[in-house]
C-alpha cells in the first residue's frame, strides 16, 4: 500500500470539503467529514453494515469481486467470483455465508473474508428467464429477512441499456420467488420505514423515488406514488441507492452528481447536499458502533472521461448527526 497517495488523497479530501463549505457560507465546524477508506474499484455497489461483525461488505460489479472492510484494523481483502456480483448479503444465523446477486441468479457464496477464498454453494434462484441478458442490481432484506432484489436490462455500451426489461422481485425464506413489478429499467433504493408501513424504490431513468404501502407480514408492497422527483429540484444524474434514518429521512447517492442527498420523502422535500469527490456516486448504508456514520459507494468507470482516484473509492461520512437502522441478514430455510 502507497501511504504516500492515501496522505495525499486524505488531505485532498479535506481541502474539497473546507473549500464547499467556504464557498457556500456554511459552518465548517457542522460540516460532516469525509475520509475515504478503501482503494478505488471498478463498480463498487451494494454496500452491507454487518454490527455483529463491525464490518462493511460490498461489491465490483465489473471487477467481478465481492469485498470485506473492517474498519477497526483498516483491513480491505476481496475475492472473485465468476459473474457478476451486484449485492452481498449475510445470511441469518450461517457464520461466513451470504447471498449473492450474481448476473441473474441469486447464490448462496461461503466466504471467511480472507482474499480469495469465497465458494459457491448453491444456487437459490433465478429470475428474468425471458430477458437472458439481463442482470440485478439493488438488493436488500425486508425487516422480516425476506429479500428484495431488482434487476435491469442489459448494458451493451456504457452508460446506454435495455430498457424496460428489469423487475422488481421477493424471494421468499423458502426459495419461491414472487415478481412485485416489471417494466423496469434500472432497480435501485430498497429501504423500508416500518413505523408509517411504507417501501420506498426507485427506478434510476425515472430520475424519482416511489413510495408503497409495506405490509410486514405479507411483504407485499401496493399503492405506488412518487415522493420525490430530480426535476423538481433542478438536481442532475440519477437516483442509485438509498438508505432511511431513524427520523423517515431517506439518503439517496446521486449517480453522476458527485453527492449524497438527504430528503424527506413525507413532504418531498430536498434537506441537504453532500458533496463527494466522484462523479458516481452509487449507493449508502448506515455503519460504525452506533450507527451514525454513512458508508458511501463510488464508481471510476471511463465512459469518455478518465475517473481518477479518489473515484471508485468507498467513502465515510462522519458528524451527520442521525443515525440509520441496523441492516437485516437474508431469512433462508
Amino acid at each position: 500500500m502507497n501511504f504516500g497517495i492515501y496522505y495525499i488523497l486524505d488531505f485532498g479530501l479535506k481541502f474539497y470539503l473546507w473549500f464547499y463549505c467556504i464557498t457556500n457560507i456554511c459552518d465548517f465546524e457542522m460540516a460532516p467529514q469525509l475520509q475515504a477508506v478503501t482503494e478505488p474499484v471498478w463498480l463498487g455497489e451494494g454496500p452491507h453494515w454487518d454490527h455483529n461483525e463491525q464490518a462493511l461488505y460490498f461489491v465490483s460489479i465489473f471487477d467481478e469481486t465481492i469485498h470485506k472492510y473492517v474498519p477497526e484494523t483498516g483491513k480491505h481483502t476481496r475475492s472473485k467470483l465468476d459473474g457478476k456480483p451486484t449485492f452481498i448479503i449475510p445470511i441469518e444465523g450461517k457464520k461466513h455465508h451470504f447471498v449473492v446477486g450474481l448476473d441473474r441468479l441469486v447464490v448462496e457464496i461461503q466466504w471467511t473474508g480472507e482474499d480469495q477464498t469465497a465458494r459457491l454453494v448453491r444456487t437459490v434462484a433465478e429470475v428474468d428467464q425471458d430477458n437472458p441478458n439481463n442482470r440485478f442490481n439493488d438488493a436488500k432484506a425486508d425487516p422480516r429477512g425476506r429479500l428484495f432484489a431488482g434487476t435491469m436490462g442489459h448494458e451493451y455500451e456504457p452508460g446506454k441499456f435495455d430498457l424496460k426489461k428489469g423487475s422488481l422481485y421477493r424471494i421468499d425464506p423458502d426459495g419461491s420467488v414472487h415478481r412485485l413489478e416489471s417494466n423496469i429499467d434500472i432497480s435501485n433504493g430498497l429501504c423500508w420505514d416500518l413505523q408509517r408501513s411504507a417501501f420506498y424504490f426507485a427506478d434510476s431513468f425515472e430520475y424519482t423515488i416511489r413510495r408503497y404501502d409495506y405490509d410486514v407480514e405479507t411483504g407485499s408492497i401496493a399503492n405506488a406514488k412518487t415522493v420525490f422527483k430530480y426535476s423538481d429540484h433542478g438536481l442532475e444524474g440519477i437516483v442509485d441507492g438509498m438508505t432511511i434514518d431513524t427520523d423517515g429521512n431517506l439518503w439517496v447517492a446521486n449517480f453522476d452528481g458527485r453527492q449524497v442527498l438527504k430528503i424527506d420523502p413525507r413532504g418531498g422535500k430536498l434537506l441537504q447536499k453532500i458533496p463527494i469527490p466522484a462523479l458516481q456516486v452509487t449507493s449508502v448504508t448506515f455503519g460504525g458502533p452506533d450507527l451514525d456514520q454513512l458508508y458511501v459507494t463510488s464508481a471510476s468507470m471511463n465512459r469518455g472521461e478518465e475517473q481518477l482516484p479518489p473515484c471508485g473509492s468507498t467513502f465515510r461520512l462522519d458528524g451527520l448527526e442521525v443515525k440509520g437502522h441496523p441492516n437485516v441478514n437474508v431469512r433462508l430455510q
